[in-house]
């Protein structure tokens, strides 16, 4: 299989993955073009496309895509239907594309019906997670984000995680300021500051790397804990995730 990611709007990546014949799937087209020229460019054929959220920057290429390619199918959680949706799938629902199987995951938080897709060792989680950071809550809450971190949390170390922004330079600003002392976060940082300096590409990240420097996946840590300001055992699990997004859309 071969990975791409297309560029697209301000910092939106459409994901596509390709067998050696040429048949592509597409991930949260936000626009039509970039994937149009690199289907063309490389002589692929579309067979499905698939949507995490409803949200523009994701499904605002689908209408074209499809007049292009009439045929193909299109996944999505149900607050997609009204986007282009064909497919309406949820937790636990599996389907096989490219000689994979995938399974949808409900992701909640950045939007109440948000999916990842999950075929090892691909993922495609949209604006569940980040490299370094997470999605704002624009309809869930902190403990629904909060869950679905634990579930993504779950899958293997090698995971791919294919998320759909270049946040990765600005969550790891973020991180160094919390954990300044951290030396895996600084080293991190310093690396994406010079990628980034060279318009390099973030992405995918390994969960398991995400596991050391994304503070998203380390709420329970003492330290980070300490960090913020948490002294006491907080009543809720979830409430030093809570804490870390609030400071996080403040910074």
């Amino acid at each position: 299989m071969n990975l791409t990611s297309i560029p697209a709007l301000q910092d939106n990546y459409i994901w596509t993955l390709n067998d050696d014949a040429g048949n592509c799937l597409i991930v949260d087209p936000g626009e039509a073009q970039p994937v149009l020229e690199k289907v063309y460019a490389n002589g692929w054929t579309p067979v499905a496309i698939l949507l995490t959220h409803h949200h523009q920057d994701h499904v605002g290429g689908v209408a074209t895509l499809l007049e292009k390619f009439p045929a193909i199918p299109v996944f999505g959680p149900q607050e997609t239907e009204s986007k282009g949706a064909t497919e309406i799938v949820s937790e636990g629902d599996t389907f096989s594309l490219l000689g994979l199987t995938f399974s949808v995951l409900h992701t909640p938080g950045h939007t109440l019906g948000h999916i990842s897709y999950y075929s090892s060792p691909y993922l495609f989680c949209g604006d569940t997670m980040f490299s370094g950071g997470c999605g704002r809550l624009f309809e869930g809450t902190a403990e629904q984000m909060y869950e679905s971190f634990q579930k993504l949390d779950q899958l293997p170390g090698d995971t791919l995680v294919c998320c759909a922004h270049e946040y990765t330079l600005s969550n790891l600003k973020f991180a160094a300021a919390i954990l300044p002392h951290d030396p895996g976060i600084m080293a991190e940082y310093q690396k994406i500051k010079d990628l980034r300096a060279k318009n390099g590409i973030t992405l995918p990240t390994k969960l398991a790397h995400e596991r050391q420097i994304n503070l998203f996946l380390r709420t329970q840590d003492p330290d980070l804990q300490r960090a913020l300001n948490i002294n006491l055992t907080p009543e809720h699990i979830w409430q030093p995730f809570a804490l870390l997004r609030e400071k996080k859309d403040q910074f």
